[in-house]
Order: structure tokens, then sequence, then C-alpha cells
């Protein structure tokens, strides 16, 4: 290449020279800025060159396979006409939370698109006063179960006292009754004056013990109580028995309604989320005053969305709870849902004469983007309740998405047996389990059509296939 481009150099200095003018004399610099030039343009050359033999395919290279796919049949069965019915999407369960008290807010703790799950606090009412009372009502709750337990200590070692001075008393009064009888027997032996001594320090040990027995019966019998056997332990029943540690007990109890009183007003000043979902209004703010049952929060679950769509009467005959419909939504590039019929509003529209059904879909929750499905959304809902119709049937992992229509693979083979696939547009009817149904005409029964290995696919491309069932029910 260099040296064509100095021929061609030199033919046009003597072409010059011919022509009777003096080529102009250059300086080293200029010299040097044409070298440059003549050597930029042979590298690009070269690199054109080198590409051409890079793409160019190797002389007895080895073909690649043909991809592998899977495919079934076409089905042909007998389903109802679908009909398509224009609805807005709405959410599963809504709910405007009040405040259960008046007063002040003092924290809002949430704002507009949040997502906050069941029993997560929504906002605090200034529950400064309410909150001292409950930690006093608590504090004297606890004062009175230890004054019981101290009560119930103290109680028992009394009884174990009256009880060890019982035993004595009846030890002492035994053995001033033997004395006694021992005198009796001495006979003349025993004087008079000790004999009467014997006697009556019997009564009087007779009538310690009387009064040991009474001061048990009084620790262990309160006025209106009665003891208990075998539902505590000795110590316990001692004082369970008694009318003061009734009374203590009561003491308690009282205490302790009164605690939930309090806490339960205290729990009034915090709104909460009844269940997941996502803020949708905020209807308050830091500093207002609400009455009770003044509104704070909306909020609404989409794990599920309903899609309501009105039904004309002709078909609201045809419908139950066992449908399975197609949800289309335009806003998403005609990206399609499976859902099942969930409500039959029994009461149409006086003016529409339409009667409200409600198609149940199971949301995609984003962890960034939020609900795809998003209340309020325009939605397009096909079900099966026309007249029934003999129609081919494929399964809907065959249907490839993503275009301006929906489209299948149909496997072709030619009389030399190569297998090549021709894209099929098709419209999309009424859902059966995992299959649904394709306009008449579009392809027939028993074509072989891609249900996996289809994202790929280029037209008349060259495929090797295997065969797979699908299950079909009707």
């Amino acid at each position: 290449m260099i040296q064509n481009l100095r021929i061609a150099n030199h033919q046009g200095g003597m072409a010059t020279a011919l022509s009777g003018h003096v080529p102009l004399r250059t300086t080293p610099t200029q010299s040097r800025g044409r070298a440059t030039q003549l050597l930029s343009i042979g590298t690009l050359v070269l690199g054109a060159v080198q590409a051409a033999f890079a793409q160019a395919p190797k002389a007895g290279a080895p073909a690649q396979p043909a991809p592998k796919v899977f495919v079934v049949s076409v089905r042909q069965d007998t389903v109802s006409e679908p009909r398509s019915f224009v609805g807005t999407i709405k959410p599963l369960r809504k709910s405007i939370v009040g405040s259960a008290a008046p007063g002040r807010v003092e924290e809002y703790l949430v704002n507009d698109g949040d997502f906050v799950t069941k029993g997560q606090p929504i906002a605090h009412l200034r529950r400064g006063i309410i909150g001292a009372e409950k930690k006093a009502a608590e504090a004297e709750l606890r004062l009175r179960k230890a004054e019981l337990a101290e009560l119930a200590d103290s109680w028992g070692d009394k009884v174990k006292h009256a009880q060890a001075k019982l035993a004595s008393a009846q030890a002492m009064l035994a053995f001033r009754e033997s004395k006694r009888e021992r005198g009796k027997t001495l006979g003349p032996s025993a004087t008079r004056e000790e004999l009467e001594e014997n006697i009556a320090l019997a009564s009087q040990t007779q009538a310690l013990v009387e009064e040991a027995i009474t001061a048990v019966r009084l620790l262990t019998r309160g006025p209106n109580q009665q003891l208990e056997p075998g539902h505590k332990n000795e110590a316990e029943m001692t004082a369970a028995a008694t009318w003061t540690y009734a009374l203590g007990e009561a003491k308690i109890a009282v205490q302790a309604a009164e605690v939930e009183r309090l806490t339960e007003q205290f729990d009034r000043h915090t709104m909460f989320a009844p269940f997941d979902g996502y803020v949708t209004a905020e209807l308050t703010e830091v500093g207002q005053w609400v009455m009770q049952g003044d509104p704070v929060a909306e909020i609404v679950e989409l794990s599920q969305v309903d899609v309501e769509v009105g039904v004309l009467e002709d078909y609201v005959a045809r419908l139950d709870l066992s449908i399975v419909g197609d949800v289309e939504v335009p806003a998403l590039r005609g990206q399609r849902f499976e859902g099942r019929i969930a409500v039959i509003n029994p009461q149409a529209d006086a003016r529409a004469r339409t009667f409200p059904i409600k198609v149940r879909v199971q949301n995609t929750i984003d962890a960034m983007k939020g609900p795809l499905l998003k209340a309020g959304m325009f939605a397009r809902v096909t079900l099966g309740v026309g007249e029934p119709l003999s129609v081919p049937l494929i399964p809907k992992d065959a249907v490839v998405l993503g275009g301006k229509i929906p489209l299948v693979y149909v496997v072709d083979t030619d009389k030399g047996g190569k297998m090549t696939v021709r894209p099929v547009p098709v419209t999309l009817g009424a859902s059966r389990g995992l299959w649904i149904s394709v306009g008449n005409g579009e392809i027939k029964e028993g074509e072989q059509i891609v249900v996996e290995g289809n994202e790929r696919l280029r037209p008349m491309q060259e495929v090797r296939i295997e065969k797979r069932e699908i299950a079909y029910s009707k």
C-alpha cells in the first residue's frame, strides 16, 4: 500500500514537471508531516484487512448445533367465548385510621407511600399526664403485692409460734396430770397441801392449752373465711385462710384493674396500623388537635388487588367463583396477570344495568419500587362468559409477550427432516388452568409449539425439539 502511494506521488511529480510547473521546495517539517499521514493511512488499511479476515468463517470449522427447545402439541376443545370488560384496580382492603381519644398530635411517624406492618404506630397524641398516672398505678400495684408478701411471711411465723406454744402447753398439761395422779396413788404419804397444789397446777396448765388452741384457731381461721386444705402449701394455706390476707388480695385485684384501665387509656393515645399495607393519605399533622373519631391516616392493602368490572346482565348468570380470567394492564405495556372471580355482587347498577364483579389478582411487590399493580390503574379483564366455541388451546408458557402483539413459535419440518421455527401472532382468549385459548385459524390442532427456549428464537431458525407434557383439565 505504501509502495503504491509512493508510485502515485512520483507520477504526480513527473506530471508537474511535464506541465512546465516546478514543484515547490519542501521543508524538513513538511516532509515529516507527509510521512506521518502516509503511516496513518497504512495503519487504517491494515486494520480493515485484519477485521475482514477475522469475520470470515474459518475453513473446515465445525458448524454450531441447533438450539434445543421443548414443544407441546396444540389442543382443540370447547370453551366459552371470551368477553372483555374494562375496570379499575382497587385495593384488597382500605382503612381510614381514626383517633380513639381526643388530644393534640405530638408525633406523626409515617409519610405517604410508606409501607407499614400490622400493629406499627402511626401517630402519638400528647400522653404525659396519662403516662404519669399509669406509672403511679403500676407502682401502687407493686407496693400492694410487696405488702401482701410481707404479711404472708409474718403471719406464717406467728402461726408457727402459736403452734409451738400450744405443743409446749400440752406437754406441760400431760406432766401436771401425771404428777396429780401420782399424788393420789401415794395415799397418806402425800400431804393434802401437795395434792391440792398438783390439782391447781394441772387446772392452770389446762387453761394455757385452751388459750394456745384459741390463738391457733384465730390465726388459721378468720371471721369470714374457712381453711382450704390442699390448695397451697402450709404457710400459704395459713395466710390465705385469714381475713387479713383475703383483704390484701382484694386490694391487689382492684389495683390491677386500675392499671389495666389506665393502660387501655394510654394506648388510645397511639394510632396503630390495622394490617400490612401502604399509607395513601396523611390526614393530620403534628400540633393539630383531633377529636375522638377524627381520621389520621388512610392505609390500603395491596398484597392482592381486586379488579372491579361491570358485567352485563346477559352474562352474569354464567359466572361463578371458579372462573379464572386474564387481566391486562395497558399501563404496564400490556402485561397480563391471572385472576379468579372473588365477588359477584347481586345488586346491579340501576343506570348501567351491570353487576359489579371483583376479580382477585396476586400482586408483585418490589422492595424498591413497591407494588406493581397500584390502586386506580385501568385494567381489562377477559372472562369466558360467551357462547361455547371449539377453539385451539396452547400452554401459557408458549406465549411470547413484550412486543406489540403476543405470538408463539410453531415448529415446521421440511421433507429432509430439518426443523425450523415460525412466529405466529395470536389472539388470546379465556384461560383454563395452565392453558389459554387462541383465535381460530391462527394455529391448528396438533401443531408443535415451543414452550421453553422461545425467548431468543429468530424466524426460520433451525432447532432441535423435545416433547413435554403439561397438565390439562377441563
